[in-house]
């Protein structure tokens, strides 16, 4: 079979990948490709994929018949600096140089084949499978042939993730890759590489879960997370990923759902998604602080792990109603639906924080919605606030959009008309008491001090600390409370209330 080559790349998309790395990069491995013991270099996969779409990248993969590892030391050296990474597996030699900020990736050629077209037909997807040679796009003078025997060119113009022949059984994690490429670029995948999944999707379980983790976390990043999700469901990977989420497959709930728990968690990811895009939609005013909530790290990404997973805890603690006029109920389905995360969360290889965020939001879900309630009696109390403030710490605003997302993903026959207008209403009214009166006690100076309880009323260190100095922060908050003398005088009242010191007592003065 002949070269399988295409037009050349135009120069302007060559010179804006040539920008992303040093300037001095593509000479020195130019240099190593006409050196003492000459190598066709090549570059490959997503770097030429990324340079086609004019997408920024600092990764730079490249491809070589033999040598990879004395390619990457040798760049270093010519370079006269940079960091060598072995990445040398059983089936691969590789090397990974990282300069600046960038990181130079050489392979050898896959299966010891020794043509670079044999290479590119064992990789993942036909837009991963494209070639240039490096001394193409380093003289001007020459043709700068895209190298594509797959056909890549033609399905990346048209947005089709097509896999290549045997790619899943090579590697399985390849499916999920795929779907990424799905979420982060907007492209549909081909209908035979669908079935290809759907056939080969057991094979997931061969895959580290740090891989598997990897890949998922990429799409929940993306802005296309519900539909890469519902489309994995399709092919049955979904399910083998998420055991737990099917398990509330056709589990029916009360008159204010609409959907079973499966397709109502499904359709709570879409709404935050939609939250997430444009908060000022559903949260009137408040979008400048919503926006400044999901600038943290990974924010948004645990907010849809929280919406997709936060009915997990609903299959194992449904019950059955005592009569016919009662319903069935669901009680502690949050705090359940966290200890079933976290333990997902763990067998994924999670990062603590990131567990935390996600589990803690699916674990006080239910909170707005109770406090909704005593809304319709009275007005939320600055106590009540501060507990819900205290639990839910750094992520109370990403806990009332999880709130909302849960409540727009429920249209059943006996919800409030209201909900979402009650949500934001709660909303409103806790952060206007968390910015006037919480936020300045729970992160300001306290007033007094466990050195004080012990100093000025004899007390030891323990439990009786905690609740002393908890309660202070509601009596300040409450405005009971201004200074430190008034401060010690509550202590004082507390105390004597509870006879933990005597009435005369003179010790505060």
């Amino acid at each position: 079979m002949g070269k399988e080559k295409v037009s050349g790349i135009e120069w302007e998309k060559i010179e804006k990948l040539r920008r992303n790395y040093p300037a001095e990069l593509f000479q020195t491995l130019a240099r190593i490709e006409k050196g003492k013991k000459p190598v066709s270099i090549y570059l490959v996969g997503g770097t030429v994929r990324d340079c086609l779409l004019e997408i920024p990248s600092h990764d730079l993969d490249l491809a070589v018949v033999d040598g990879a590892i004395e390619c990457a030391k040798l760049l270093i050296q010519e370079m006269g600096y940079g960091t060598f990474v072995d990445l040398c597996s059983a089936e691969e030699e590789a090397g990974r140089v990282v300069l600046k900020g960038v990181q130079v990736d050489i392979a050898v050629f896959r299966a010891k084949t020794t043509d670079i077209e044999d290479d590119l037909r064992l990789r993942d997807f036909t837009i991963n499978a494209m070639a240039l040679q490096l001394s193409n796009i380093v003289d001007r003078s020459s043709e700068n042939e895209l190298i594509d025997p797959t056909g890549g060119i033609q399905d990346l113009l048209v947005g089709l993730v097509k896999h290549c022949p045997g790619a899943f059984v090579a590697d399985p994690v390849r499916m999920l890759r795929g779907y990424r490429l799905c979420a982060l670029y907007g492209f549909t995948m081909d209908a035979d590489t669908v079935r290809a999944v759907r056939a080969h999707r057991v094979l997931i379980h061969q895959v580290a879960a740090e891989r598997i983790s990897y890949e998922l976390q990429l799409i929940f990043d993306s802005p296309r997370t519900t539909v890469t999700v519902k489309a994995m469901a399709e092919t049955g990977l979904l399910r083998e990923l998420l055991p737990e989420l099917y398990e509330g497959e056709g589990l029916e709930q009360p008159e204010f759902h609409h959907l079973d728990v499966l397709n109502h968690s499904f359709q709570a990811l879409a709404m935050m998604e939609e939250i997430i895009a444009d908060p000022a939609k559903y949260f009137s005013g408040k979008e400048e602080r919503i926006g400044n909530y999901l600038k943290n790290e990974n924010r948004a990404r645990c907010l849809k792990w929280a919406a997709l997973m936060h009915d997990v805890g609903k299959p194992v603690t449904r019950k059955e109603p005592a009569d016919e006029n009662g319903r069935v109920t669901f009680y502690r389905h949050d705090e359940e639906g966290r200890t079933i995360f976290n333990m997902f969360a763990d067998s994924m290889r999670w990062s603590k924080t990131d567990k935390e965020i996600s589990g803690g939001l699916i674990a006080m879900h239910m909170h707005p919605f109770h406090l909704c309630n005593v809304q319709h009696k009275k007005e939320i109390t600055k106590r009540a606030a501060l507990k819900l403030c205290r639990r839910a710490k750094d992520d109370l605003v990403g806990l009332f959009m999880l709130a909302m997302s849960d409540s727009l993903a429920s249209k059943g026959e006996k919800k409030p008309e209201m909900m979402e207008g009650e949500l934001v209403q709660l909303f409103d009214s806790v952060m206007e008491m968390y910015d006037e009166n919480i936020q300045p006690v729970i992160h300001g100076p306290r007033i007094v001090t466990g050195r004080d309880l012990i100093d000025e009323f004899g007390l030891s260190p323990g439990p009786l600390f905690s609740v002393l100095l908890d309660e202070l922060e509601v009596a300040r908050v409450e405005g009971n409370v201004i200074d430190r003398d008034s401060g010690l005088s509550w202590v004082r009242t507390y105390l004597q209330k509870e006879k933990q010191i005597d009435t005369d007592d003179n010790m505060c003065s």
